[in-house]
Formats: C-alpha cells, structure tokens, sequence
C-alpha cells in the first residue's frame, strides 16, 4: 500500500469546492448523514481557509509560511468539534500516526482534498515532517561517531547537526529566521515557530546545496521515517 505522500504527489485533475459553506457543519452534517468519517473529513478540509486561529487558548496554525499545510493538526482541530461521531479508536490512530483506517482507499484523497491543500500538504511533508526526519538521522550519525571515538557522555549534537545539513551554524540561521519573519531574539520559540523554522532550514537547504547534496539529503530523511514507521508495526521486534 502507497503511503500517503506517495498518493498525493500523483497529478490530479483541479477539483471545485463549494464557496459560503461551513466546515464544521459541514462535516457533522455529512457524518449524521452516515458518510465515511475519512471522507467527510478531507471534504470538509477542502473546505478550510482560515490559515490560523486561536481556540480555547491553543494556537493553531493550519499553514506554516502561508505554504505547507500541517493537516493532521486541521484534523485534529475538526475531530474536536465532532469526536462523538467518528470511532474513538481509528480517530486516536489517525491523529497519532497519520493513518487512515484500512478500509479507506487512499487513492481518493487526492481528489477530495483539492489541488491547492494537496501541494500545501507535500510543501509539510517534505519541509517539515522529512526535514526533522533528515536532522533526526544525522544526529544519530554524529552520536554514532562520538560513541565510537570514546565520548560516550555528549547529550546535545545539534551544532554538528547544523554544520554537516546545513554548513552553518544553528545560532547564526536562528538568528537569521527571527530577523526575516520579524521574531525577537530572545522569546522561546512556540511549536508553531518551530515548525516554522523547520519549514525555513527546508527551504534554506534547497537554496544553498548542490542537486546532488539536496537528493541524498532527502532520501536519508525519508530512508528514517522509513524506518521509524516499520519499528512502530505491530511484530516489529519480533524476532
């Protein structure tokens, strides 16, 4: 079975979407109807276009750079509205792990997300979810190599991180990202801005490397979530 990206970065048709109606009630209305939860889900998505909001004191911020469109967290924010009626189980397993439930054919979310949210859905994915996977799997790499040449006590690698992904110092491209989006130097980052600048080093990553730095950079960051989804199936460490 194709994981979720592989699907989206299929080409589609453009699809239309209705105008002046509400996701929300969209969706529960669509649910009491009796549709599949996954596809009054992702018709009610289409329908989505507020980029950001703030609910019940939580922020939520659907699109990271007005570009890379962080779904599951919409999801999350929709299931909160109608959580009675969709299984408690399958929506526990799509929040936490991106998965639909196996008898939903993946092959129409394509069409039922729409053109626009499916690219913001692949500009996440790869900016932010295989961008962290990427600086996940180089410090594994880094720890790997201290471990073996006797420092066993070292904790944080990120400056290595920094220096072999991105050939520049975190402080320097940390300081570099507050000044462009206009953040101050001293706040802590929330995890909207985290993501934020995940999807900025993405971005920066592209901009400064060679072709060839770019595709082996990328496939490591997927060859890690690879392998991050296989140890989580059930019978992973059977042996």
């Amino acid at each position: 079975m194709q994981d979720l990206h592989e699907v989206l970065l299929e080409e589609e048709q453009p699809t239309e979407v209705l105008a002046d109606v509400d996701p929300i009630e969209l969706l529960r209305r669509l649910l009491i109807d009796g549709e599949d939860w996954p596809v009054a889900l992702l018709k009610s998505m289409a329908l989505w276009t507020i980029p950001a909001e703030i609910v019940n004191g939580r922020e939520y911020s659907y699109f990271i750079g007005g570009e890379a469109f962080d779904w599951l967290l919409l999801a999350e924010r929709l299931c909160q509205e109608v959580g009675e009626l969709i299984p408690a189980d399958e929506m526990e397993e799509l929040l936490f792990t991106g998965k639909f439930p196996a008898s939903f054919d993946e092959s129409q979310v394509k069409e039922l997300l729409g053109v626009h949210k499916r690219r913001g859905y692949l500009n996440y994915y790869y900016g932010v979810v295989v961008e962290e996977a990427l600086q996940l799997a180089v410090e594994r790499e880094v720890h790997k190599r201290k471990v073996s040449n006797g420092n066993q006590y070292q904790d944080d690698f990120s400056e290595e991180v920094f220096q072999k992904v991105y050939r520049e110092s975190e402080a320097t491209l940390t300081e570099e990202f507050r000044q462009e989006v206009g953040y101050d130097s001293v706040e802590i980052m929330s995890v909207t801005q985290m993501k934020e600048f995940t999807y900025w080093l993405f971005k920066y990553r592209i901009k400064t490397s060679d072709k060839a730095k770019i595709a082996s950079d990328t496939k490591k960051g997927l060859d890690a979530l690879h392998e991050m989804a296989s140890s989580r199936r059930p019978g992973a460490d059977a042996s």
